[in-house]
C-alpha cells in the first residue's frame, strides 16, 4: 500500500499555475496500478482517494500508519465503486461481491479490508472515496439496481445523463461521504452542465470507460478565472469547494463523483451561467 499526499491550492495560486504544476496538485494518473493498492490523500478536506487492481493475488490494506491511527478507517468511512470486472471485498471476515458499477460502503471501524478479482483476465477495478466520519454505520452493498436513478439534462443541449445516488441518505446512509455514478447519453458530451459551486462541499471525479485515444477536459477554477485539465481513462482529480467543476469528452465516458463538507444536500449548489464563465 502507498500513500501520496496533495496538500491543496486556493484560487489565488492557481493564476500562476503552468499546466505541469496544476495536474501536479489536482489531478491523479496514476490510482489504478496490477496487484497494488495506491492511495492519495489529500488535505482538501481530508479525503483519501484510492484505487486497486487485484490480478494475481489477493489485495489487503487497513493499517493506519500513514495517517497516525491504528487502523485506516479508525475514525473513517470508505465508499469503493468497482470500475472493472466482478471482484470481492473482504471486510473483517464478512465478504461481499461486486459487479461492474456496484458500490460498497465500510463503515466506522474496519480494520482488515482485503480485494480480490474472480477472474484475472478480467480483474476488479476498485476505487475508494474514504472521509473522516463521527458515527458507525453497518456496512452494505448497493447494487446498481438499488440506486437512485435521476435523469437529467437534454439531447439539445449535448449534456443527457443518468446520474446514480448510491451512497446518499435516500438510498444508503453514511456519515459525511456521499458518492455515485454518472452515463453520458450517446452523442452527448457535457457533464455537470451548466456549472456550478458549492462552498460547503468539496467533491472528486473519476472517469471511466474512455477509449484509449479519448479525453475529457475537465473544466475548473473560479467562474471568473478558469483553468483546465485534459484527463484520461481511469484518472481521478480533486474538486475543491471555491472551483467550478465540468467537462466535455471526445469520445463516450462515465464518471464517479464523491462528495464531503458540511452537509448531505445534493442541491446545495450556486449555479454559475456559461456566459459568465471568462
Amino acid at each position: 500500500m502507498t500513500m501520496k499526499v496533495l496538500y491543496g491550492a486556493g484560487p489565488e495560486d492557481t493564476k500562476t499555475f503552468d499546466t505541469g504544476r496544476l495536474r501536479a496538485e489536482f489531478l491523479l494518473e496514476d490510482l489504478f496500478q496490477p496487484d497494488a493498492v495506491s492511495f492519495t490523500y489529500t488535505h482538501v478536506d481530508r479525503l483519501i482517494l484510492g484505487g486497486a487492481v487485484p490480478v494475481t493475488k489477493q489485495l489487503v490494506f487497513g493499517t493506519g500508519d500513514d495517517i497516525g491511527t491504528p487502523y485506516l478507517l479508525s475514525a473513517r468511512e470508505m465508499g469503493v465503486a468497482n470500475l472493472g470486472g466482478s471482484g470481492t471485498i473482504t471486510v473483517d471476515g464478512q465478504s461481499f461481491t461486486l459487479e461492474n458499477r456496484d458500490v460498497l460502503y465500510i463503515g466506522r471501524g474496519a480494520k482488515e479490508i482485503s480485494l480480490s478479482s474472480v477472474s484475472g483476465d478480467a480483474p476488479a477495478r476498485f476505487y475508494m472515496n474514504s472521509v473522516p466520519a463521527g458515527s458507525d454505520i453497518p456496512h452494505r452493498l448497493i447494487r446498481r439496481s438499488e440506486s437512485k436513478l435521476l435523469e437529467l439534462g437534454a439531447e439539445q443541449r449535448s449534456n443527457k445523463r443518468k446520474l446514480r445516488m448510491y451512497i446518499h441518505p435516500e438510498v444508503a446512509p453514511s456519515c459525511l461521504l456521499l458518492m455515485g455514478i454518472t452515463d453520458l447519453a450517446d452523442g452527448s458530451v457535457w457533464n455537470t452542465m451548466p456549472p456550478h459551486l458549492h462552498e460547503r462541499r468539496m467533491e472528486a471525479y473519476c472517469y471511466f470507460d474512455l477509449a484509449p485515444e479519448d479525453r475529457v477536459i475537465h473544466l475548473m477554477g473560479r467562474p471568473d478565472e478558469t483553468r483546465h485539465l485534459v484527463v484520461a481513462d481511469l484518472e481521478a482529480l480533486v474538486s475543491p469547494a471555491w472551483s467550478i467543476h465540468m467537462g466535455a469528452g471526445t469520445g463516450p465516458y462515465a464518471f464517479v463523483w464523491g462528495m464531503t463538507g458540511e452537509n448531505q444536500e445534493y442541491n446545495d449548489v450556486a449555479p454559475v451561467a456559461v456566459a459568465d464563465l471568462k
